[in-house]
Formats: C-alpha cells, structure tokens, sequence
C-alpha cells in the first residue's frame, strides 16, 4: 500500500524538473538573459547533445538477457493497437490528419518512466515494479522514440520538397532562395506555417497562411517529391542525427557487457555522464523557455489540452489492457504494464516536436500538467486495479 512516505518520494523526484523548467522561463520572460533569437540554439543543444547521451547511458546499464519478453511483446502489441487506430482515423475520417495522428501517437505511448514512473512503480510493487518500468523506457528508446524520428524527418523532407516547388514555381526570382527559405520554414515555431505545410504535403495543396503573406497553391504544385528521392534524404538526415546512434550503441554496448562481464572504461563513463546528467534537467529549461516565448502558459488551449491528457490517461492505458489480457499477462505484471502506461508524457517527445515544429505547444502542455495531474491518477488506477485479479 502506498504511505505519505512514498507520496513524498515521487514529489521529490518531480519537483527538480519543474525548479528547472522555472529557470528557463524566467531567464527569458522575467530577467532577459537569454534573449528570444537564442532560444532554439539551446534546445539544439539537448535534442543533439544530451538526450542522445542520456539515452545511451541508461541503455547501456541494463540487463537485455532478463528482460519479460511477455510484457515487452504486450507492449508491442498495444503500440501497434494505436498505430492502426490513428492511421484509421487519418485515412477515412474527415478531421483525419497525418500529422495529428503523429502527434497523438506521442501523447498515447510516450512516457517519463524514469522520473515520474520508477519512485511510484518502486512504491506500489516494489523491484518487479521498477525491473518492469525500466524495460518498457529502453523498448521505448530503440522503437518507439526511433520510429518517431523517423516519421518527423520524413514529413519534413516532404514538406522540404513540397515548399521548394511552391517557391520555384511562384517565380524565377525566388528559386535561388528555396533551400534558405524551407530552412527557415522548418525552425520556424509559428503553428500556422507549420500546420498550412503539413497540407500541402498531405492534401496535395490548400491555401498557405503565414504571418507575412498568403500563398495560393494548386493541387499540381504542392506536390510530394518522388518516394525513392524522399527515402534517400531522410536516410541521409538520419545517419546524421545521433539521436540514431544513442540506444543503438547503448544496447549493443549491453549485450556485450553482460555476456563476456565486461565494464565501460571510467574514462569513457566519465567523458559520457559529465552531458547525460544534464539531461532531463536542460530539456525541462528548453520547455520553460518555450513557454516564456508563448502568450498564454496553457499554449494550446483549454480543449487540446485536455484532449492530450484523455490520450495519455485513458486511450494509452486502455490499449496496453487489451494487449497484457490478450498475451496472458496476469498479477502485478498486468497491474505495472496498464500503470506504466499511465505514466506522464515523455519530456523527449516535446524536444523532437520542438525541433520539427509539430505541435510543440500541445506536447509541453502534456509534460507541465501530466505530472501534476498523475500522481492522483496514477494512484487512483493502484486502487482499482487492486480489485482486479
């Protein structure tokens, strides 16, 4: 049973994240240290430095040869649930749209297990609970985060290819300019641009709104660049992004170690750990200075922020149920993978949504407010699921 104690001890573990996410908003709202044409250079710096450190440390430290390979095929099987089911609704519904189905994958399966889910797991069920979470955060690193890079980097090569036709074709003048111009579409954080750009790589050419000007596109200019073409660059992006390399390395580090009982040099530990624990610390300061650029602290509204935590606490948890039933899970196992996966968003996903522009003000509203909002949550399914046997 869960005591004040172990309460105390998940605030302990979420208060330091929201210290740093104070840091970072107020070093841009309130005492303009960093000024707003420096923002995005610092959460540059976590999506290429830290995170892919991090990654690779906590990778590299488990055990792959004692891992529940019933839960992790449960957790398989409920991603794939809502991979369908998005892609469902993108294709046949009429508010169906690729990119949202993106980014209400994050919001469904995404999760910060490490901070928020290892001190209340540890506290419910003790190391079964913590052995378990662990598992589904490094499956999460090498699929799930990796699959998501790949789906950003290839809407944003199409919408690369796609804008440098509408340049091209808005005149002779303005093609020399089409490279610098998607560049700065790209990194842009205006949701408009990013969300007129997603047509036209989807729907083929809608009307473009962006803050200066208004372009008319017709359905044979905003066209998608050839497959082949489109495959070839984002292979390229991704070979050089080491978000690609960290728990690639950090897993093959990990058979290795725990096959033939070898140790990491400490001086490459060292040369590692000095970045990676700076980690989720810098990627919460990244957020806080996100919102600091917003006009309002609830960036996305009221009803897109409550529709992500619908996502998070009930669509993701629900699907990982049918999958534990369906694979036979019972006992705590079934009680840690539906409460897992009620765990708050992943910060991860807010820096990759920051850094390809996708509806980054809905994903770091699910961060903020998740963690607040899962500790009664998180609770409130211990004691259901309590009944459940």
């Amino acid at each position: 049973m869960i005591g004040w104690e172990d309460v105390y001890k998940v605030i302990v573990a979420m208060v330091p994240l929201y210290v740093a996410l104070m840091l970072g908003y107020g070093s841009v709202k309130w005492w303009r240290i960093i000024p707003r044409e420096q923002c995005d250079a610092i959460n540059r710096l976590v999506c290429y430095f830290t995170m892919p450190l991090f990654t690779f440390e906590f990778t590299a430290h488990i055990d792959p040869f004692k891992m529940n390979f019933l839960f992790i095929g449960a957790d398989t099987i409920s991603k794939f649930i809502i991979v369908l089911v998005l892609a469902f609704w993108a294709k046949f519904s009429s508010k169906g749209s690729y990119c949202w189905s993106i980014t209400s994958f994050s919001l469904c399966t995404l999760t910060n297990a490490l901070v928020v889910g290892v001190p209340m797991l540890k506290a419910m069920y003790g190391p079964i609970g913590v052995d378990l979470v662990v598992q589904s955060s490094v499956i999460q690193a090498i699929i799930w985060l990796s699959l998501l890079l790949f789906v950003l980097e290839f809407r944003r090569a199409g919408i690369e290819g796609a804008t440098a036709d509408v340049i091209a074709d808005g005149g002779g003048a303005l093609k020399s300019k089409a490279t610098s111009a998607t560049t700065t579409i790209i990194s842009s954080n205006n949701n408009n641009i990013n969300n007129g750009f997603d047509d036209v790589v989807i729907n083929g050419g809608k009307d473009l709104e962006a803050t200066t000007t208004t372009l008319e596109i017709g359905d044979d200019v905003g066209r998608r660049p050839p497959f082949r073409k489109l495959m070839k660059l984002v292979w390229l992006k991704l070979a050089m992004n080491p978000n690609s390399y960290g728990c690639v390395i950090g897993i093959s580090w990990a058979f290795i170690s725990n096959r033939w009982n070898l140790e990491m040099p400490s001086i490459v530990e060292g040369s590692i750990s000095i970045m990676s624990k700076t980690g989720t610390g810098t990627a919460m300061f990244s957020m806080g200075i996100f919102m600091a650029l917003q006009e309002k602290v609830i960036a996305c509204g009221a009803s897109k922020a409550v529709f992500g935590l619908v996502l998070k606490f009930i669509a993701g948890p629900a699907a990982m149920a049918i999958s534990c039933i369906a694979v036979g899970l019972r006992g705590d196992v079934l009680r840690v993978a539906i409460i897992q996966a009620a765990v708050p968003q992943s910060i991860t996903s807010f820096i990759f949504a920051k850094e390809y522009g996708l509806h980054p003000e809905i994903l770091s509203t699910a961060v903020i407010f998740g963690m607040i909002v899962s500790l009664p949550v998180l609770i409130a399914y211990y004691a259901i699921l309590e009944f459940v046997h």
